[in-house]
C-alpha cells in the first residue's frame, strides 16, 4: 500500500516552476524527463523549465507516438516539438513508439514503450525521474506511469515526479477518430483471479469528455455484468458550466442507454488529481466491503477528457489493480488556430511527488498506527 498517495506532495501552476527553481537546482540532482514529442502545444514548457534550471544534469527520453497515417499540418508540428526538445535538451533520446501493428493493426503501444524503457541507458548517477504526461496519449502514458513508478520504487534514493500541464479548452480541440477495438490498457487488465466463485458485479466510471460519446458506447457495448454506470465529471472546473455541458451532450445515453441515477455521478476537481484518487480509492473500498462473499466486485475505469482526472484515476487503477478499457485513436485532428477567436486560457501546472526517500517510512508509520 502506498499510503503516502493519500496526501502526495503536490504543487500547482507558478507553485510547479518554484518547486523546479528551488530542488532541481541542487548540484548533485540528476534528472531524466520521460515526455511526449508530438504535436501537444504543451510538450515543451517542463523540458524548457527543467533545462533553465539544470542544465546538462537533466537528460531526455522523449517518445513519439507513430500512428501511420497522420495529418500533414501534425506531422510538422510534431516535427518542430522534437526539434526544439533536442535543442532545449543536450542529451536527448527520442523513441519512436508504433501504436498499431502493420499486420493487424492492433494497438501495440503499451509494447513498444516497454521496448523504450528497457533500451534506454540510464545515468548511473540518477536522483529523479519526471515522466511529464502532457503529451502522452492514456495508451502510452498509463504504461509508462506503471514502468517508471517500478523503476524508482527498486530504487530507494530515486524520486518519481508526474507533471502535467493542463488546458481543458484545448483538449476540447484535439479531435481524435476512435479505432474498432476495445481493450485494456497493457499493466491495467485488473485482478486475474477466477470468477468463477462468485459472480461479478461490476462498476464502470466512464470519465466524461467532449468529443467521446460513440467512443464510450463502444466501450460500454463490451461490459456485462454491469451493475452500476458512474460517470466522471469535473466540478469543480476552471469553467463552472463544464459539468452541465458535458451532461447535457450525453443526455440521450446517460438517460435512456446507460440508466444512471443522477446520485452515481462523480464530481472531481478539474485542478487536483488526488481528488479524483481519493474518491475513487473511497468507492473501492466500500464498494468492496458491501458485496463481500457475495458478488466478484469489479471496477473499470474509462479515462478520457481532462488530464488531470485521468491521472488520478490512473493512481487508483495503479494502488486497487483496477481495469482501464479504452479504444486507441487512430488518428487526431488540431486546430492551432482557436475557431472562437477567443484569447486562449493560460495552461494549469501540477506536480505529484509520487515516489522518493522524502516519504521516508511514511507507509511504515501510518501502518503502525492503523494497526
Amino acid at each position: 500500500m502506498r499510503r503516502h498517495w493519500e496526501n502526495c506532495v503536490t504543487h500547482f501552476d507558478d507553485g510547479v516552476d518554484q518547486f523546479i527553481d528551488d530542488f532541481f537546482s541542487e548540484s548533485s540532482r540528476c534528472c531524466v524527463l520521460v515526455a511526449g514529442a508530438g504535436f501537444d502545444p504543451r510538450a515543451q514548457r517542463i523540458a524548457r523549465k527543467l533545462s533553465a534550471t539544470m542544465g546538462d544534469r537533466v537528460h531526455g527520453l522523449f517518445i513519439r507516438e507513430d500512428r501511420g497515417d497522420p495529418a500533414v499540418a501534425l506531422q510538422k508540428l510534431a516535427d518542430e516539438n522534437e526539434a526544439q526538445l533536442r535543442s532545449v535538451i543536450a542529451d536527448t533520446t527520442v523513441a519512436h513508439v508504433q501504436i498499431f501493428s502493420a499486420d493487424d493493426r492492433a494497438p501495440i503501444g503499451g509494447h513498444g514503450v516497454r521496448s523504450a524503457v528497457d533500451g534506454y541507458k540510464w545515468p548511473d548517477d540518477i536522483t529523479d525521474v519526471v515522466l511529464d504526461m502532457s503529451a502522452l496519449s492514456t495508451g502510452v502514458g498509463f504504461p509508462l506511469a506503471k514502468l517508471l513508478l517500478e523503476f524508482a520504487e527498486a530504487r530507494p534514493k530515486v524520486s518519481l515526479h508526474l507533471m502535467v500541464v493542463s488546458n481543458p479548452e484545448l483538449d476540447d480541440r484535439i479531435v481524435g477518430e476512435p479505432s474498432a477495438q476495445v481493450q485494456f490498457v497493457r499493466g491495467y487488465s485488473g485482478p486475474s483471479g477466477s470468477y468463477d466463485e462468485l459472480p461479478v458485479a461490476r462498476i464502470w466510471l466512464p470519465q466524461l469528455g467532449k468529443g467521446r460519446v460513440e467512443t464510450l458506447r463502444r466501450i460500454r457495448s463490451t461490459l456485462d455484468s454491469v451493475y452500476k454506470v458512474c460517470p466522471v465529471v469535473p466540478f469543480p472546473a476552471r469553467n463552472p458550466r463544464r459539468a452541465d455541458e458535458l451532461l447535457a451532450e450525453y443526455q440521450a445515453q446517460l438517460l435512456n442507454e446507460w440508466e444512471v441515477d443522477a446520485r452515481d455521478l462523480i464530481y472531481v476537481s478539474e485542478r487536483n488529481p488526488l481528488d479524483c484518487y481519493r474518491t475513487i480509492s473511497t468507492l473501492k473500498k466500500r464498494y468492496d466491503r458491501t458485496v463481500e462473499d457475495v458478488f466478484f466486485p469489479q471496477i473499470i475505469l474509462s479515462p478520457f477528457g481532462s488530464k488531470v482526472i485521468a491521472v488520478g484515476a490512473m493512481m487508483a487503477a495503479i494502488e486497487h489493480d483496477l481495469s482501464v478499457q479504452y479504444v486507441e485513436t487512430l488518428r487526431y485532428e488540431y486546430d492551432p488556430v482557436n475557431p472562437t477567436g477567443t484569447p486562449p486560457l493560460p495552461d494549469m501546472a501540477v506536480h505529484v511527488w509520487l515516489h522518493g526517500p522524502v516519504y521516508g517510512s511514511y507507509d511504515a508509520g501510518t501502518q503502525k498506527v492503523a494497526s
